[in-house]
């Protein structure tokens, strides 16, 4: 496996900017088993062949149909490869989202996951916020963090991250505990987190976007391809370079079951963006 040439710390781990995503993995809706299992499992041994050390993943993904995909594919792991989890939620037998916030929710969503990963303990758990299912809301995750808190303690987690989250909860969080990660929604057209960005880089605290093409408008749409265009790169390319000359915290984890739109997304980490670029697809932004 080469060694990524853009790095962050994340926890224990020294890891690549660009990692990969395991949602995708799971069948329509990111519920159900896979659709062609040998395809997944070749794309994500792909991504590991090519240098990506940073899976990011989640038992309720499928449920369980995506973490036993990266076992079966990876394990034994290597030793600088990184798996992310996030607890906090179930699916309904339809795979509608449902909160498990309770302590013997969590408990067993972390044990579920190391189970299924093959792993004894997991480098980085996230919770996610169910306060709100789509998005962030304020309120008390001291509970719920607590569970986390005893089980790092017995030593199945190492580090503890957030996701779908405020500010105010990050900081809430982190006088309970070193958080490492957070993770939200933002891209070129969401920067919501713009402050959040910045203030968690100058406490070396991870930025981890998920949804980099999510919620775009026709017109921020056109630009994007317009500049995609001139670059000779798809649109998608063009998103995640900007979130990598973004912020030096920010750690991306883009998707797929194709193995043609995993090398696309990783030569993303080649494109150059002037700042002549930069200028124009700041202006996107909401």
């Amino acid at each position: 496996m080469s060694k990524p040439t853009m790095t962050y710390r994340l926890g224990d781990r020294e890891v690549g900017r660009l990692g990969y995503g395991a949602m995708q993995l799971a069948g329509p809706g990111v519920f159900g088993p896979v659709k062609d299992e040998a395809r997944a499992i070749q794309v994500l041994r792909d991504a590991v062949a090519s240098g990506i050390n940073h899976i990011d993943t989640s038992d309720f993904y499928g449920p369980h149909y995506t973490n036993q995909l990266i076992k079966k594919a990876l394990h034994p792991y290597s030793d600088d490869l990184c798996i992310v989890t996030k607890v906090s939620a179930r699916r309904d037998e339809k795979g509608g989202w449902i909160p498990a916030f309770s302590p013997e929710e969590l408990t067993s969503a972390v044990e579920d996951n190391l189970r299924n990963l093959g792993l004894e303990s997991m480098e980085v758990v996230n919770l996610r916020s169910m306060l709100d299912i789509h998005q962030p809301k304020e309120g008390s995750l001291e509970p719920q963090l607590e569970t986390l808190i005893k089980l790092k303690e017995r030593g199945l987690i190492r580090h503890i991250g957030l996701s779908n989250v405020t500010a105010r909860q990050v900081a809430a969080a982190r006088k309970m505990t070193p958080i490492v990660c957070v993770q939200n929604m933002y891209n070129l057209a969401n920067r919501h987190d713009d402050a959040l960005v910045d203030q968690l880089a100058e406490q070396g605290i991870a930025y981890v976007p998920f949804f980099p093409l999510g919620g775009f408008s026709p017109l921020q749409s056109t630009q994007l391809n317009e500049v995609a265009a001139e670059l000779n790169a798809t649109p998608m390319q063009v998103a995640l370079a900007w979130l990598l000359k973004r912020s030096p915290n920010i750690l991306l984890i883009p998707g797929t079951s194709s193995p043609q739109h995993l090398q696309e997304n990783l030569a993303s980490g080649q494109l150059t963006l002037s700042d002549d670029v930069m200028e124009k697809l700041n202006g996107m932004g909401s």
